[in-house]
């Protein structure tokens, strides 16, 4: 196994980590909240973006790598936000196994 060096001094974003918590609404459904549960600092990659059209509208999609210091408490289904842009975590993983740092794969709709 390789380690992989990150500079932590790239980790310039500040960004906040949001997990949502869902309450019953007393109909069957439920509301969705989004909290904060810490805020983080990362190196943000922008990865790709795509376009998409369907229904009379076009849908922008963009990807982005965070890289943040290791914590237990990441998962997909949480996301970043950063200057009012919305980033959902879609993987978590650990680059090189040493529990240093994570790389989480998001997606940002509506651009």
């Amino acid at each position: 196994m390789r380690v992989e060096f990150i500079d932590p001094g790239q980790l310039r974003h500040e960004v906040a980590l949001e997990s949502a918590t869902l309450t019953p609404d007393g109909l069957g459904g439920h509301t969705e909240s989004w909290a904060e549960v810490a805020t983080v600092f990362a190196r943000i990659e922008p990865v790709g973006a795509t376009s998409r059209f369907g229904a009379g509208q076009t849908r922008e999609t963009a990807s982005h790598r965070f890289t943040i210091r290791h914590r237990a408490d990441v998962a997909s289904g949480m996301r970043f936000t950063a200057s009012g842009r919305i980033f959902e975590i879609l993987t978590v993983s650990d680059p090189d196994e040493t529990g240093r740092y994570l790389v989480c794969r998001t997606r940002e709709d509506g651009l």
